[in-house]
């Protein structure tokens, strides 16, 4: 069904998940309609990033995936809302309203892209691109329910990409309907000229090679809530059910895994950021009666987001010549370690199979009290696929006792994709999965 402007303003103003609905929406009669996140610039709408020292910035040119879409006959009917340049857990650091799960508004969308989570889970047949970087696809995938693909890193062109961590965005898919995910990421992949990191791969179309046997990480269920272990655990069976071997196996170094990436994000991103300053990109506003150094120090100051400045602090500190070997190189080395240990599980399995996320969808007053080492932690499921740059997806395996959703997240191998469609599609025959009650 073809969502119109009022439909569309009419949710958001329930659920907050668009940063903008696009005039006209609806108008067009278009083959079908998607949102972007607000970190992927969209030439007929303002894109901020989350952030208020973007605000007013109006690009130029389409992302690459959001232009692949629309040339495929889709039309941009939002920009989801999401954590200031993709730094959070739950969607809560955006400077323009938080979004609220539609399976129970008081609880959080998951970050960074919950504005797109949300979207995909609310709307019937709808689809949402996210950019990924420490799970901030797969985790609100998880919050709302809902399947979130993370293709290979340089499947998917990042032209058009504000990015957060550089050498591990990439951009994804979700939506309720595993189909979907098949149709739109050949779409969306394959080499661009404009973006050198993007590979020549084959694609793995129309379908992969099925998923035959997984490989569980016992350390992956230690620290879960007891909803999320016992939703997973039953999974477990279910997968067996569907004629795929199940081993547990142990991989202890995967807990590098996210200090390195927090590590390598926040580095990156506090080169990337340095361009923000109030005067090439978005707020121009400033008072241009101070020095050089005082204004740029002015807008950051007053535009920026506590995480974001918390951000720029640490990665600025990772990289200042007493400390780069000790933890900008090291994570680099990590980086490495981490893939050779998904190479060595892929050797005798043909996945990975491990929660999405410890715990469902937590209430927003519960996360106003979180320290933020607390807050990174939501993400050490997440972290060692985004690290090592393979492809993995989470699909809906449960509910706990407040009927929250729960993910189980799939990984395979570098451009493998084709696999975790594959099982996508199987598991959405197999598995019942609820969608929230959305008013009218």
């Amino acid at each position: 069904m073809m969502q119109t402007h009022e439909s569309l303003s009419r949710l958001n103003g329930r659920y907050s998940m668009f940063r903008i609905v696009a005039d006209g929406a609806g108008a067009g009669g278009s083959g079908f309609q998607f949102s972007a996140a607000d970190s992927l610039t969209s030439k007929d709408m303002e894109t901020a990033c989350g952030s208020r020292i973007l605000e007013g910035y109006r690009p130029v040119f389409d992302a690459a995936a959001i232009e692949r879409l629309r040339a495929a006959g889709g039309e941009l009917v939002g920009k989801d809302n999401m954590d200031e340049f993709g730094f959070g857990s739950f969607c809560t650091n955006s400077a323009f309203g938080v979004p609220r799960n539609p399976f129970d508004p008081e609880r959080s969308c998951g970050g960074a892209c919950g504005g797109s989570a949300c979207a995909a889970a609310a709307i019937d047949g709808h689809v949402s691109l996210g950019v990924s970087t420490n799970g901030s696809v797969c985790r609100p995938a998880s919050f709302c329910g809902v399947y979130g693909l993370v293709p290979t890193y340089g499947r998917v062109s990042r032209h058009g990409v504000i990015d957060c961590g550089g050498s591990a965005d990439t951009v994804g898919l979700l939506s309720a309907d595993p189909g979907r995910l098949s149709e739109m990421l050949p779409v969306i992949s394959g080499r661009d000229p404009r973006d050198p990191t993007t590979s020549a791969q084959p694609g793995p179309w129309p379908s992969g090679k099925r998923i035959g046997s997984v490989a569980v990480p016992e350390e992956s269920l230690e620290g879960v809530s007891k909803g999320v272990l016992s939703a997973f655990e039953s999974s477990l069976e279910a997968v067996r059910g569907m004629g795929v071997d199940v081993e547990m196996v142990s991989m202890p170094s995967m807990r590098y895994a996210l200090p390195a990436l927090e590590a390598l994000i926040s580095a990156e991103a506090s080169t990337f950021l340095a361009s923000f300053v109030g005067m090439r990109y978005g707020r121009q506003d400033g008072d241009l009666a101070l020095k050089f150094d005082d204004y740029f120090t002015s807008m950051r100051t007053r535009f920026f987001g506590d995480e974001a400045k918390r951000r720029i602090i640490l990665g600025t500190y990772s990289r200042t010549a007493a400390c780069r070997d000790r933890y900008y190189v090291k994570s680099l080395k990590a980086r490495l370690h981490v893939v050779s240990l998904y190479k060595g599980a892929f050797a005798d399995h043909d996945a990975v199979l491990t929660p999405t996320a410890p715990f469902a969808a937590p209430r927003l007053d519960e996360i106003k009290g979180m320290p933020p080492v607390e807050e990174y932690g939501a993400g050490r499921l997440t972290a060692p696929p985004c690290l090592a740059g393979v492809p993995h997806l989470s699909v809906p395996c449960g509910y706990d006792r407040d009927g929250m959703p729960m993910g189980m997240q799939v990984v395979t191998d570098h451009w493998n994709e084709g696999a975790l469609l594959a099982f996508a599609e199987e598991w959405g025959s197999a598995f019942d999965a609820r969608r929230p009650e959305v008013p009218p």
